[in-house]
């Protein structure tokens, strides 16, 4: 065994097995419902690194259900962080820019004051929060508007849609930085492969495409790209209401990710015409 992969069903994880071949894990086999099966799973495999890519990522439906997202976005992370120091070996989990409040035009940097604004960034800063007191040989990547030719996204939906309809309103207030769970999956392996032999480099660190883009400039660019004559109109958030309140400002500073792993931001229009090409869409 080498790295050991929760999350076998999501975006991220579908990209490790990819890249990696190795054994990611569902819920058959671990149940984030139950973080002490979590940690007892990491004991029996005694593997050298663990990545956490499994989520619970349904924001809407957290509103109502914080108990179950607490469970599994902070409970389960923190117990797997607490079996990866006692084995000394090292744990990267993904998180979120919704740790953050969303205000402002400024990129959020990781040690800028949190203050999520829904149930979802609260149960991810939970889970930031468990994970460092666990000590050990740890990092959480911060990442924003993850995409691929798998599962559920922006992308996909905007596909098809775009197929379905002359032209759809899509919100434009909202600023980040789609990113490719591809480049997400390298960039959580480089940072294993660092933590083994430089340990001091733990933390938190951030991890998005670029250029940063309004969620209505990214679907035209997948209209573009795609060649879907679907016109997109902009839209304020406040015709768009939603349970769960979204980040205008998803903005993230990712210099410190560069410097201390070599890791550049990816550009994100490459990554999706990688995708779309996966999908056949051109």
């Amino acid at each position: 065994m080498t790295i050991l992969v929760f999350g076998r069903s999501g975006q991220v994880g579908h990209e490790l097995a990819r890249l990696t071949g190795t054994q990611c894990l569902g819920r058959a086999e671990a149940d984030l419902n139950d973080p002490g099966v979590c940690a007892d799973v990491i004991r029996a495999h005694a593997p050298r690194a663990v990545i956490n890519a499994a989520a619970y990522t349904a924001v809407d439906r957290a509103e109502a259900d914080e108990a179950t997202a607490t469970v599994i976005n902070a409970e389960a992370p923190g117990a797997m962080a607490a079996a990866c120091a006692d084995l000394r070996i090292p744990f990267v989990s993904i998180s979120t820019d919704y740790v953050f409040d969303g205000t402002g035009s400024a990129s959020w940097k990781p040690d800028d004051p949190t203050a999520p604004q829904n149930a979802y960034g609260r149960t991810k800063l939970a889970g930031e929060q468990a994970i460092a007191a666990a000590g050990g040989i740890w990092a959480v990547l911060r990442t924003s508007w993850v995409v691929s030719a798998h599962g559920s996204n922006f992308v996909r939906t905007m596909l098809r849609l775009g197929h379905e309809r002359d032209s759809l309103d899509i919100v434009a207030d909202q600023i980040g930085a789609p990113t490719p769970a591809r480049d997400i999956a390298g960039a959580c392996l480089n940072m294993v492969k660092t933590l083994e032999t430089e340990p001091e480099k733990h933390g938190i660190y951030h991890f998005s495409g670029t250029p940063d883009i309004s969620w209505a400039g990214f679907a035209r660019e997948i209209f573009d790209q795609g060649g879907i004559a679907c016109e997109v109109r902009d839209i304020a958030s406040a015709h768009y209401p939603t349970p769960a309140t979204r980040p205008l400002n998803s903005r993230l500073e990712c210099s410190t990710t560069e410097r201390v792993f070599g890791l550049k931001r990816p550009d994100w229009r490459e990554g999706l015409g990688d995708i779309l090409k996966e999908l056949g869409e051109v």
